[in-house]
């Protein structure tokens, strides 16, 4: 099959499932959150959970979950520099490990969106002509303060989440550094293009005002607080909207910028729905909206943009593809390539999602992962030693057993995992199919789960047009021990960012990189440098020095 015979049948699969939603805002299924979400445990039809061996992942100290439970409704909205509850309410939020609330959150109603957004316009023209070092000093305040919470926020993260107590910490400390790491990398400095003794050409970076940062389930807490860095240290003031699934870590964040003492009206967080995240994008005073979540709901804001020409930053689905050479080293490669797959429930825009391998080392490296994969401990997220917590929420659930269940209707083989766990919670074990190929959704869409295809090939030409045929293109890596032949085959996949013996790290030695998609991945890029221009216009100064 040519590629683009083959790249036509991908995006026609694709097509078919382009209005599913796969993390962040979703397209009308629920208001606060899935009512299906509520289904009683003792409806589930599968197996209790298994715990396999032990991990180093860490426990949650029991006086912290203790303080959690009494005091989980206490996490307000902030607005205008204030803590408020919301005047539509309050929305409970369930816990992916029991499929019980164990929460509610205050939800805002139109008013309450409509006095962020106001305050936030407010607070611009101050903040916008602020020093950069002053800026840089408020968010070390709240940096710190965020540190502070550490433990508190970690605990509601997983209780929210699901993921592992250990990996919930190292999330918030990684949101602590990453406010740290975009506070070095301004101020915009303006560039003077040409100056002689008549004329001067200068070119500013401007802040546009008003920024809404819509932000996803899978990472709330490292996701907020990248946006929120990149676009306050740029000159704007920000709206936050976290997802419904995961609203609590995301309101603790507005009690460590309240007690940092930002300027009013500086930094909003506001709690609720899809009608809300709709009304923030809408909201004429919102200048700049940047999204996180998948390609249907992307597709939706930037209409919604467009009738206000503002400004996007989207970062949407991938389905990023690995392609394994012939001369890999079994062992550290596939200790990563699992790791890259099936971190945080495989629920990472950048995991692998699609294995191509070649076929010397096929069967080795599949013995190697599947070995990995019946080593890891799922369970729930605030017990010792579990590798892997559930699925978040019961629509992302539905997705990873229906693309699975199509897949083994085409005659697909299951090696390990395959089946759900009996009891409550939206567990599913780490996955490795074969036989299967282009055409088969589980190839063609993104999972966003923890079910892995793995497929051969022999020639290197036909495994970089396979991975390149698919309408996503966020990520994608080569595995070789020559690195200079797997950056050339690297450059060749057309993703955003691109590994060659990695993936999905943000291990990078010196300035941090930009990160986003190509093709129907994102538009616009986040992190380093350009996330903070990101939020800028270009503003040209000439300068007659005589009439």
């Amino acid at each position: 099959m040519s590629s683009a015979a083959l790249r036509a049948r991908v995006l026609h699969a694709v097509s078919r499932s382009a209005d599913v939603p796969r993390k962040g805002l979703t397209t009308g299924h629920f208001r606060g959150i899935n009512s299906n979400a509520f289904r009683s445990p003792q409806s589930r039809r599968f197996r209790h959970s298994t715990l396999a061996r032990c991990s180093t992942a860490a426990a949650m100290p029991s006086d912290v979950a203790d303080s959690i439970l009494k005091t989980a409704e206490e996490y307000p909205m902030l607005i205008d520099g204030k803590l408020r509850q919301g005047s539509a309410g309050t929305s409970p939020v369930v816990n992916p490990a029991t499929e019980q609330p164990f929460a509610h959150v205050p939800s805002a109603g139109m008013e309450d969106l409509n006095d962020a957004v106001v305050a936030a316009k407010r607070a611009f023209p101050l903040w916008s002509k602020l020093d950069y070092d002053e800026k840089v000093t408020y968010l070390e305040k709240f940096a710190e303060e965020l540190k502070k919470d550490a433990e508190t926020i970690a605990t509601l993260l997983t209780k929210e989440q699901g993921k592992p107590y250990a990996s919930a910490l190292a999330e918030v400390k990684a949101s602590v550094d990453r406010i740290a790491t975009v506070s070095t990398l301004g101020p915009l400095q303006p560039e003077v293009l040409h100056e002689d003794e008549k004329t001067r050409t200068e070119v500013h970076r401007v802040p546009r005002g008003v920024a809404a940062a819509i932000t996803p389930w899978n990472f709330p807490v490292l996701i907020a607080a990248s946006k929120a860095a990149s676009a306050l240290l740029s000159g704007n003031t920000v709206v936050i909207k976290p997802s419904p699934f995961t609203p609590l870590s995301t309101l603790a964040m507005g009690k460590a910028a309240e007690r940092a003492g930002l300027p009013a009206g500086v930094l909003n967080i506001v709690a609720g729905g899809d009608d809300l995240g709709k009304a923030l994008a809408e909201h004429d005073d919102v200048r700049h909206i940047s999204f996180t979540g998948s390609v249907a709901t992307g597709k939706k804001v930037m209409a919604t943009a467009a009738a206000g020409l503002k400004r996007v930053t989207l970062e949407l689905g991938g389905n990023d593809a690995a392609i394994v050479l012939d001369d890999v080293d079994i062992e550290p490669a596939s200790r990563k390539i699992f790791q890259a797959s099936m971190a945080n429930t495989g629920q990472v825009c950048t995991a692998i999602k699609r294995l191509y391998v070649h076929e010397k080392v096929f069967d080795p490296l599949i013995e190697a992962l599947v070995t990995h994969a019946k080593n890891a401990r799922v369970g729930d997220g605030l017990t010792k030693g579990v590798t892997h917590g559930p699925l978040n929420n019961k629509m992302q659930y539905d997705i990873v057993t229906t693309l699975l269940d199509d897949a083994k209707d085409q005659g697909a083989k299951v090696l390990c995992g395959g089946s759900a766990p009996e009891g409550p919670g939206y567990f599913f074990p780490p996955t490795l199919v074969t036989g299967v190929k282009e055409g088969v959704r589980l190839v063609d869409e993104e999972q966003f789960g923890p079910v892995l295809p793995v497929m051969p090939f022999s020639d290197i030409d036909d495994a970089v047009d396979r991975a390149n045929a698919s309408p996503f293109g966020l990520g994608g890596s080569v595995w070789t021990s020559d690195p200079e032949r797997g950056a050339e085959i690297a450059s060749r996949l057309e993703t955003g960012v691109t590994w060659v013996n990695a993936h999905i790290t943000g291990d990078f030695a010196g300035k941090p990189p930009p990160f986003g998609g190509a093709k129907m991945s994102g538009i616009g890029r986040e992190h380093g440098r350009a996330g903070l221009e990101e939020y800028t216009d270009l503003k040209t100064i000439r300068v007659a020095k005589k009439l």
